[in-house]
């Protein structure tokens, strides 16, 4: 069992940037892979970003490439997004997620543990 807590979320204006992160507490946060999805409303939830659970690889869904960047802190426990750049679009519910597969496999299969989410707003 893994408990994800995300935090960092809030208003920020386009062009800004923002840091989320993820705190995970429970089974081994070394041993996951990490991803980070995000559902704006009335939209499906999409994958935003995914890193090994040694934190040397990483991936990105394309409008987020060169923007974003996803790391971890093993020690601490704690997932990160670092945003930059924003835009309105980015605006949406923002979730980290944990599984016992492959880096490699986030976005494509369903993850095993999932924090309730932070809001993120991005205004013109």
């Amino acid at each position: 069992q893994v408990q994800l807590v995300e935090s960092g979320g809030g208003l920020v204006q386009a062009s800004g940037s923002l840091r989320l992160s993820c705190a995970a507490s429970g089974r081994t946060f070394r041993r996951y892979a990490m991803g980070w999805f995000r559902q704006a409303p009335g939209k499906e939830r999409e994958f935003v970003a995914a890193i090994s659970w040694s934190g040397v690889s990483t991936y990105y869904a394309d409008s987020m490439k060169g923007r974003f960047t996803i790391s971890r802190d093993n020690a601490k426990s704690t997932l990160y997004l670092q945003m930059n750049s924003l835009k309105p679009e980015d605006t949406a519910v923002y979730y980290c997620a944990a599984t016992e597969n492959s880096y490699s496999d986030i976005g494509r299969l369903p993850m095993d543990y999932w924090g309730k989410g932070t809001l993120v707003t991005v205004s013109s």
